[in-house]
């Protein structure tokens, strides 16, 4: 395994034979940004009946310009049940049943009523079958709806509710365990002691990746010890094992030793990219399935942009969902030097003239990243490139609204 795998290819890789997950049914409320598994139809027509889209009086538009006896009242849940005669109206309101042999609604703002009759005061309706939703003029039982793939929104809920369905099935949320690995690691909010520091990286990644739609789970920290972080790996319920560290080729860096030791069939673990070039993906297979794994590195920016880069795809494919990155084209805001032989991706800031790369690019380096609004793309080998050229840039706002 010599030399680094260009971007694409590695992602392309990574992808191969990532299918979307088993179905599983969920009540509607709990469907919203979940991808539909089988095509939905609807069980019932709506509306049911014709209705009033109008607060007014139901008539027949041959008695329009005569004067009507009111004979009842249709409101909604509670219709009037005869069959209006000639001269005859019933006082209606919106969404309430047309009564039989009502074929058109007068507003009542155009009604002149004096106790029990009435008579058009106004312009009237404009046509025969006015302000009536007449049934089955959204769909009609059995009409297909929504199809599976359909990544599913309030409306597609409230459709969903209309036609009959309480429930639906959706593609099962990817299940992700972090392995967060080191000796010198830290929970948030311990204090560390001398040679220490604090484990920032699971709870980043664990918003990341719950932005992307997966159910992340931190069993928490594992030692720099073969044993521990084996165990680690063998327990993890999840349909991606994501580590975090230890994947480099340090002595104390055990990730891929230990999954060699395993069985896991490692199908690449470096790429040409920056910050992230100890990336390794692979495979590990179970008694009942296999589970992917995909290792990022320990340096809090790296595991940020590989993670972006390669597990928010892989869970989007897995939940079901194409993925798109959100690209912009901005212009620089200052001159960029020629790049290197690795894909970089700068941490830059929106600025009136346009997108400005930081000065200070280290991996470790979380409050730039926090004060990020973009990552500029450099691709390898590109060249210097003057204030005002466009930049292809990553939008990193997209992950302030998480679902």
């Amino acid at each position: 395994m010599t030399g680094l795998l260009p971007y694409q290819a590695a992602l392309d890789r990574l992808l191969a034979g990532a299918e979307p997950l088993p179905a599983e049914t969920l009540a509607l409320a709990d469907c919203a940004g979940r991808v539909l598994a089988l095509d939905m139809a609807a069980r019932l027509t709506q509306p049911p009946f014709a209705a009033a889209a109008m607060d007014g009086y139901a008539i027949r538009w041959a008695d329009l310009r005569a004067p009507w006896q009111v004979i009842g009242e249709s409101a909604a849940g509670h219709g009037w049940t005869g069959t209006l005669a000639p001269g005859e109206a019933v006082r209606i309101f919106t969404g309430a049943p047309v009564p039989a042999g009502a074929d058109t609604i007068v507003v009542q703002e155009e009604v002149a009523r004096d106790g029990s009759g009435a008579r058009l005061s106004g312009e009237g309706p404009p046509h025969k079958g006015a302000h009536i939703r007449m049934a089955g003029q959204d769909f009609a039982a059995g009409d297909a709806l929504i199809a599976a793939g359909t990544r599913l929104a309030p409306p597609h809920l409230g459709l969903a509710a209309a036609a009959g369905h309480g429930a639906l099935p959706v593609v099962r949320r990817p299940r992700v365990t972090l392995i967060a690995t080191g000796d010198e690691l830290v929970r948030p909010g311990t204090a560390p002691g001398p040679g220490q520091i604090v484990s920032s990286v699971p709870a980043m990644l664990t918003a990341l990746l719950r932005s992307a739609g997966a159910d992340v789970h931190d069993p928490g920290l594992v030692r720099d010890d073969r044993a521990a972080l084996a165990a680690a790996i063998t327990h993890a319920d999840a349909d991606l094992i994501l580590t975090i560290g230890g994947a480099s080729v340090g002595d104390h860096d055990l990730v891929v030793p230990v999954l060699r030791d395993l069985g896991a069939e490692i199908d690449f673990w470096k790429v040409a990219i920056r910050p992230g070039k100890p990336l390794l993906a692979g495979m590990l297979a179970g008694a009942n399935s296999s589970r992917r794994v995909l290792g990022v590195p320990g340096n809090p920016v790296s595991a940020f942009v590989t993670s972006l880069l390669f597990a928010v795809p892989l869970i989007a494919r897995l939940a079901g969902r194409r993925h798109a990155l959100p690209i912009e084209m901005l212009p620089l805001a200052a001159a960029l030097g020629a790049n290197g032989a690795r894909r970089d991706h700068l941490r830059a800031r929106r600025t009136p003239a346009g997108a400005e790369a930081f000065a200070a690019q280290d991996s470790a380096m979380l409050a730039r990243l926090a004060a990020a609004d973009l990552l500029i793309i450099r691709e390898p080998h590109a060249p210097a490139a003057a204030a005002g050229k466009l930049v292809t840039c990553i939008a990193l706002d997209m992950f302030q609204s998480v679902f």
